[in-house]
């Protein structure tokens, strides 16, 4: 098992000014961040030194998480229920990437997945094919829902138009029921 990474064992807080400061540097300045990391972190007595290149890799992954977070929110705002069926289409091809990419790494670096990686993976997985379910189940419901107010616009519509050229025409009240359950499956 491969010891955990130095950035893991620094306190929760110490963590959270990191993401700050990366956020308030636009996610660049990393030789700069990791001095005043480390000296705040030598002033708190912890006895760890970060890297700047854990540093920069943390710097990255917040930044690509803010990048996602910004265009899942930008695509959803205006996005009807069927866009964002195709959205959940597209999501699941990219984490099917990010787990190819994932596993050629580990290959690669002659290591293995950590049961922890490979729960999360499946779990990420599993939520997003659930979450496209729903969506797939409200995108039909939508469908349906339109589909019957057609219907029943078309009734109203044939109903009127049935009076309407009955009336003219002089029709009996029989002869008006007969059309009505003929034709539209009314009764009188």
């Amino acid at each position: 098992m491969p010891p955990p990474k130095k950035l893991d064992l620094i306190p929760e807080d110490m963590r959270r000014w990191l993401a700050e400061t990366l956020a308030a540097e636009g996610f660049g300045n990393i030789l700069a961040v990791t001095d005043a990391l480390n000296s705040r972190l030598a002033e708190e007595g912890v006895e760890i030194t970060i890297g700047k290149t854990s540093v920069g890799d943390f710097s990255k992954a917040l930044k690509d998480q803010r990048e996602a977070f910004a265009l899942a929110e930008t695509l959803l705002s205006d996005m009807d229920i069927e866009a964002e069926g195709e959205l959940h289409k597209v999501l699941m091809q990219m984490i099917a990437t990010s787990a190819v990419h994932m596993i050629n790494s580990v290959r690669e670096d002659g290591g293995h997945l950590e049961p922890k990686d490979l729960m999360s993976l499946g779990r990420m997985l599993k939520d997003l094919m659930s979450s496209s379910g729903m969506r797939e189940k409200l995108l039909a419901d939508e469908r349906a829902r339109v589909a019957r107010e057609a219907r029943e616009a078309a009734l109203v519509e044939a109903e009127e138009r049935i009076e309407a050229v009955s009336s003219e025409a002089g029709l009996s009240p029989e002869a008006v029921a007969t059309l009505r359950r003929e034709f539209l499956g009314l009764r009188a």
